[in-house]
């Protein structure tokens, strides 16, 4: 099989220089959906997906539910057992929260909600979603329950899980928390620019499941209440679709750009940061440079036909 074309102006240069004035470094990939054309930076560099993982988990929900295996009105109640404090949605209540199952994968994919994502994989099971993550080229993204994934962590750092876990972070010292596996994508779960890319391109081509479940993922990605990074690169009229995730020194975001003429672009951008906050305006705002830059390079490189009429290579 050939290889997919690249954009004809590839921006390599130009997102370099991006990340290098916010001072950052940065893994990006995006592709044409319906041509196929690609461009890049470091697009196959294992990277930290963080949040971005509660997107194959989405579509393992979708996909049951529109199996008829998983009642999307179903009430499930959020409880102690879930939440870890210091978050947001539910995850910060200090009450149990009834809500519907299919509610449970609005609050993770709008708001990055932590509790309802480990409800959601308490009724998913691990292993389903693991399955539908490798399924779609993605075998070592991190989708257990948040617990799972963060004991190793506290354990690293000698802290306390059940004690107050802010005033025990704030006596570690920042080159610890640098040092830890989970920020270090060779050793710790993990994806790459291109195989992020590669799951949304399925998801808007009907390819990662049902119509029924992929319309249903892509409509929920539709509803991100973040608008500081990837879409703040667009106008109103071109509509945007994505997923943003946070570390410490780590801001992702991946997301589907579509255009009214009907072009339609997955990207996909991870950055480190000297600063392990999570409130970086600069790099925030290279999200966005980063995949408007590749964006109108793949669009420079578009065929004249109706982009939904022609083949992809």
């Amino acid at each position: 099989m050939s290889s997919p074309p690249a954009a004809s102006s590839p921006p390599a240069a130009a997102l370099e220089a991006v990340f290098d004035e916010a001072g950052v470094s940065g893994f990006v990939h995006a592709r044409d959906i319906d041509h196929g054309y690609e461009c890049g930076v470091r697009a196959d560099e294992p990277v930290i997906v963080a949040s971005l993982r509660k997107i194959p988990i989405a579509l393992a929900y979708a996909r049951r539910a529109a199996a008829g295996q998983l009642d999307r009105s179903a009430r499930h109640t959020i409880t102690a057992v879930n939440r870890e404090g210091g978050g947001i949605g539910t995850d910060s209540c200090l009450h149990d929260v009834t809500m519907s199952t299919r509610d449970l994968a609005f609050f993770m994919l709008s708001m990055s909600d932590n509790a309802a994502t480990d409800k959601l994989m308490e009724i998913l099971g691990v292993e389903q979603v693991r399955s539908v993550a490798a399924e779609l080229g993605c075998p070592r993204i991190p989708v257990g329950r948040y617990r799972d994934l963060w004991d190793p962590v506290w354990e690293e750092l000698g802290i306390d899980a059940d004690g107050d876990i802010d005033a025990q972070l704030d006596a570690v010292g920042e080159e610890r928390i640098r040092a830890l596996a989970m920020l270090d994508a060779t050793r710790s779960a993990s994806s790459t620019p291109r195989e992020i890319t590669s799951l949304l391109a399925a998801i808007w081509r009907d390819e990662a499941g049902a119509a029924e479940a992929c319309a249903e993922v892509r409509e929920l990605m539709s509803r991100q209440l973040s608008t500081h990074r990837l879409i703040a690169g667009f106008d109103d009229e071109v509509t945007v679709a994505a997923k943003n995730g946070s570390l410490w020194g780590v801001l992702n975001e991946a997301g589907v750009v579509e255009y009214p003429d009907g072009g339609r672009y997955a990207v996909a951008v991870f950055l480190r940061t000297p600063s392990l906050s999570g409130r970086n305006p600069a790099a925030d705002a290279a999200i966005a440079r980063a995949t408007r830059a590749a964006v109108d390079a793949l669009r420079r490189a578009r065929p004249a036909a109706p982009l939904r009429e022609t083949t992809c290579p």
